[in-house]
């Protein structure tokens, strides 16, 4: 009787002891596991108040319905950021995307009022005759390439010439659309743009680099958006995306 009672009791002694001893691993390995967890949690969820703002100026607006793409709204007002920091363009309230991931047939170019959030104009634009037949992929600075430029403009006074009433543009980005005054490069009016061109041909006509736009809307666009509004012109093309000193800054900067 003594003896079971001795078993008894060393066995149970054992298996508290062993418990006791693997208690403190449990719970030095738990607590880690908690805060990392928390930790990463934190982290998925921060986003900067610019581009909450961005976020909520698209949803607000249906830019994703109107088919601009995300990537060129959000590179648009980066680099108007950028341009504000600057002091480069006087008027930060109309900004207008021409979104060159698109098919000519396409309305693809968008003048947006930022201030009272509305969308002002959604139509078709033009690009070069040398970029391409139905989608804009060949882009150049050079000005006998009959092709168009990307990237950011400031917008200048108007003039009647060859198409009647024309907006001049400012090329900002060195080596990539800095010759636009020398090339000529305008926002006219011109026929072969419209909806009646998509129905005949399936695409619409193109310039010789300019952004042209519906004859019946060249008076009212751009009356909103001359003298010194912001335009830019989009394409998911690397050269162009690795290359503009713009969107480097916009990219390095914490926005």
């Amino acid at each position: 009787m003594k003896k079971f009672t001795l078993k008894k009791s060393y066995i149970s002694f054992s298996s508290f002891f062993l418990v006791s001893l693997s208690m403190p691993f449990v719970f030095a390995k738990s607590k880690p596991m908690s805060n990392t967890v928390i930790t990463a949690s934190v982290k998925s969820n921060t986003i900067s108040p610019a581009e909450l703002r961005r976020n909520n100026i698209y949803d607000s607006l249906k830019l994703g319905s109107l088919g601009l793409a995300k990537e060129a709204f959000d590179y648009a007002m980066k680099g108007l950021d950028i341009m504000k920091a600057v002091g480069k363009v006087e008027n930060y309230n109309v900004i207008s995307i021409v979104d060159f991931s698109k098919a000519s047939s396409q309305k693809r170019l968008y003048v947006l009022d930022l201030k009272n959030q509305k969308v002002l104009f959604n139509t078709y634009v033009a690009h070069g005759m040398n970029s391409g037949k139905e989608y804009a992929q060949n882009f150049s600075n050079d000005p006998s390439s009959d092709k168009s430029s990307l990237g950011f403009y400031e917008t200048l006074g108007t003039y009647n010439g060859e198409h009647g009433y024309s907006l001049k543009l400012e090329g900002l980005e060195k080596g990539i659309n800095d010759n636009a005054n020398r090339r000529n490069i305008v926002i006219h009016g011109a026929e072969y743009v419209g909806a009646s061109m998509v129905r005949s041909h399936g695409y619409i006509g193109r310039s010789w680099g300019c952004p042209a736009i519906p004859p019946a809307l060249q008076v009212p666009i751009i009356q909103k958006i001359k003298n010194g509004t912001c335009l830019f012109i989009y394409s998911p093309d690397k050269d162009y995306l690795n290359h503009s000193e713009i969107l480097k800054q916009a990219t390095a900067s914490v926005m």
